[in-house]
């Protein structure tokens, strides 16, 4: 893809309560000459994502005595209203910065042209006490393990795109190709035990998707053995090496707990070519009596940190070299 700089941008606040609802997002941009500005393009796809979720947050859980919407009306506004009103707040976002750095005596461009130069996918959620809500458009992952260990990759699209093709922000009338997850929580032991949002630059790295999800189930399970310390610490050489084998840039944010308090603000982290040195993230302000969740990361069983295994009914045999090729 050419790409001369790290394209991807993402944001993760507050703790899956009522008062401070859980928001990810990541952005990856395109990156190639046809898409010069997507670093900007992705990060106006983040910053307006967190915008509009905060207002889909503020619609399930209503503050004081007002009453919430039915779970019907907010899943009809997910499905619809959500995807329309975040594309259309993007583009007039990117036309508006094409118009402050027009070039001068720039001849008439048409308006899809202006925005295939900002070009990004984008992948979202919102958890409050009430729903969990995820979006998509385009590559990348939402990763979510549930109650017994389950991992689920809920945004898949049924056919996988061609090559290096994806779907966009830039795409004509991209709120119609916005997949939307909807998953009312129906007591707090039923919400996502870990919900982690990656650029595909991750899921490039493995030979298959089964190698993923293995891969994943190993960060829930290795989290619950340890904590998040340890694999804090390990993150960034593990995302390292997840670029190396993609050669894309690689993403992820996360958000894990045990169940026994509200789901926690993880430290997202990049990992851009070439690797910086990392720098925490700050965390939200969290609820009374209830601290942030250290950052997570992917579990590898080649150098591992801790217990030689992971815990629980993982197929080693895919586990001891996740990066490993198809031949």
């Amino acid at each position: 893809m050419n790409k001369t700089r790290n394209q991807d941008h993402y944001q993760v606040e507050g703790l899956g309560t009522d008062r401070a609802p859980l928001i990810m997002a990541v952005a990856d941009g395109h990156g190639s000459a046809v898409h010069a500005r997507s670093h900007v393009g992705s990060r106006y796809a983040v910053d307006l994502f967190v915008q509009e979720a905060r207002q889909f947050a503020s619609l399930a859980q209503p503050r004081g005595d007002e009453q919430p919407p039915s779970l019907a009306w907010l899943m009809r506004y997910a499905e619809y209203s959500f995807p329309r009103q975040l594309v259309s707040a993007w583009r007039e976002k990117v036309l508006g910065n094409w118009e402050r750095h027009r070039p001068p005596g720039e001849p008439a461009v048409p308006e899809e042209e202006k925005l295939l130069l900002y070009g990004s996918t984008l992948v979202g959620a919102v958890l409050t006490p009430r729903v969990f809500a995820a979006w998509q458009l385009g590559d990348g992952e939402l990763t979510v393990v549930g109650e017994g260990g389950l991992v689920s990759v809920p945004l898949a699209p049924s056919e996988a795109d061609l090559g290096d093709e994806t779907e966009s922000l830039c795409t004509p009338k991209a709120w119609l190709r916005v997949r939307t997850h909807w998953a009312p929580v129906t007591a707090p032991s039923r919400a996502p035990r870990l919900v982690a949002l990656s650029t595909d630059g991750l899921s490039k790295s493995f030979a298959s998707d089964k190698g993923f999800r293995q891969f994943m189930a190993g960060l829930d399970e290795r989290l619950s053995a340890e904590g998040g310390e340890s694999v804090r610490a390990s993150l960034p050489e593990w995302l390292t090496k997840a670029s190396q084998h993609s050669g894309d840039d690689t993403t992820l944010v996360a958000a894990w707990h045990t169940g026994e308090e509200p789901m926690g603000v993880t430290e997202p982290v990049g990992v851009r070519e070439p690797v910086p040195t990392a720098e925490p993230v700050p965390t939200a302000e969290p609820v009374p009596a209830v601290g942030p969740v250290p950052a997570v990361g992917p579990v590898p069983a080649v150098e591992p940190v801790g217990p030689a295994e992971p815990v629980g009914p993982v197929d080693m045999e895919d586990l001891r070299d996740p990066y490993r090729s198809e031949e």
